[in-house]
């Protein structure tokens, strides 16, 4: 699998100590927002238990805070990992192995890490409210905003660092190096956006109103980056698949500058409109209809490789870049389908946005058993349970994300819990005994993802 050409170019440049250690930090730091998620998640089914809390002395309003951190880690933290990641070997790329202004990567890990540490602990102390508002939810507590800040920062800094090395350069970029430029440059494109929100909210009590603003704007942005990281991601492991004669690299040159063009237009927005009304919310909420040509495409384009590459489908069917691949187009497909019927009201919206994660969250799994771990010399050994896990976390989301929506249809409303959810219509709860059961498979999927990654960081690299 990692004979190709794409993971040669990669491997050629991470051959030094530092290019391998801040590779590992990615990795670590990505791996374990997911582990601290999942132990998260367990926090909160606990908590729900009823008395729990004359055995266990839970901190003031844990449900909500835990609900955060586990929302942020899952979500941001474990997305901006990856991204990092990327970046590291884009940059390395880039720069034939010796990226200028090396410090900033450096700095961009040990500020992830501590943003983590400050993210972690306003849930832990019985202080600071929690927000669930959008994109970054938050709990109210300075050290939690200098958490925030610091990631914002950090990942910023890796941004800065490889477009630093892209000037001067008189051969073309790669492929990956082009889609990895558009990222950081749209990521850079958020950052203004916090920025001009966070101007337009001086003198602002912190609110869950004033969280909702300074990230609304933020947020939508952020999704270009999202979808700039699926698509690479995808063509990557097309190439892993099904070869890199089979999978051109047009469709994904035209769809990362796509995302760019798309996305410019937002800070634009706080000048254009009256600061955080409903017209300039509405005009950010517009822009989520430029994500879906740039992804199409280039699922269009990995989908049509297909055509022309020698299938041999009992050889495939093993192959985690395969399986990692069709899985993530199956799940953010149907997601993505789910979509057309959401109202914010009911859980058909979260059955939409589970689908589409998932489609993402399955590609970057096969992202860290084709390219990272590998590139690390430490590559996870293949057979029945590697495999098993892409099937466990597809499959349960699909039939999770399914049973919301069945749920959804029969009007169970979405963030609510126990008698709240008004089960008493027999297709409501069939839709959301459905769920339970699908995160319960989905679970199982991600928990052997994480030992198997983390088992892998702590042997000894291979030679």
């Amino acid at each position: 699998m990692n004979d190709s050409a794409l993971y040669a170019d990669f491997a050629g440049v991470v051959s030094s100590a530092p290019a391998r250690r801040q590779l590992k930090a990615w990795v670590a730091l990505a791996v374990s927002s997911l582990a601290l998620a999942g132990v998260f998640a367990l926090l909160l089914a606990l908590s729900r238990i009823p008395g729990v809390e004359g055995v266990f002395p839970w901190p003031l309003d844990f449900f909500h805070k835990g609900l955060v951190i586990h929302v942020a880690f899952s979500f941001v933290v474990w997305f901006l990992a990856v991204f990092g990641g990327l970046l590291h070997l884009a940059c390395l790329k880039a720069s034939g192995g010796a990226p200028r202004l090396d410090f900033l990567g450096e700095a961009a890990t040990w500020g992830v890490a501590v943003s983590c540490v400050l993210l972690l602990v306003p849930a832990l102390m019985d202080r600071g409210e929690a927000s669930l508002n959008n994109y970054v939810p938050v709990i109210i507590d300075p050290l939690y905003y200098a958490g925030v800040a610091i990631l914002a920062l950090s990942m910023g800094s890796a941004a800065v660092r490889l477009l630093a090395n892209l000037s001067g350069r008189a051969e073309p970029l790669g492929a990956v190096c082009t889609g990895m430029a558009c990222a950081a440059a749209i990521y850079l494109l958020a950052l203004v956006c916090g920025g001009l929100a966070l101007w337009f909210l001086r003198g602002a009590e912190a609110s869950h109103a004033f969280n909702e603003e300074l990230f609304w704007g933020a947020g939508h942005v952020l999704q270009f980056v999202n979808t700039a990281l699926l698509v690479t991601a995808w063509f990557i492991l097309g190439r892993f698949a099904l070869g890199e004669k089979s999978v051109a690299d047009g469709a994904y040159r035209i769809a990362a500058p796509l995302l760019v063009l798309s996305a410019l237009p937002a800070a634009a927005f706080y000048f254009m409109y009256e600061a955080f009304s409903a017209d300039q919310m509405m005009a950010f909420t517009n822009l989520q209809y430029a994500l879906a040509p740039p992804a199409l495409l280039v699922a269009g384009g990995v989908a049509f490789s297909l055509r022309g590459a020698p299938i041999k489908w009992s050889d495939k069917l093993k192959d985690p870049a395969f399986l990692a691949l069709a899985l993530s187009f199956l799940t953010f497909g149907a997601g993505g389908v789910l979509g057309l019927f959401v109202d914010g009201a009911d859980t058909r919206t979260p059955a939409h946005y589970h689908g589409v994660i998932a489609g993402v969250n399955l590609a970057f799994m096969g992202l860290f058993y084709c390219l990272f771990l590998p590139l690390l010399g430490r590559a996870a050994i293949q057979g029945k349970a590697l495999r098993a896990q892409f099937y466990l976390f597809g499959g349960g989301q699909l039939f999770a994300s399914t049973g919301l929506f069945l749920a959804g249809g029969y009007g169970a409303p979405r963030k609510t819990a126990g008698a709240a959810q008004g089960l008493e219509n027999l297709g409501a709860a069939v839709g959301m005994y459905m769920n339970g059961a699908g995160a319960l498979v989905a679970v199982i999927g991600g928990v052997m993802f994480i030992w198997t990654v983390a088992a892998a960081l702590l042997r000894k690299p291979a030679q």
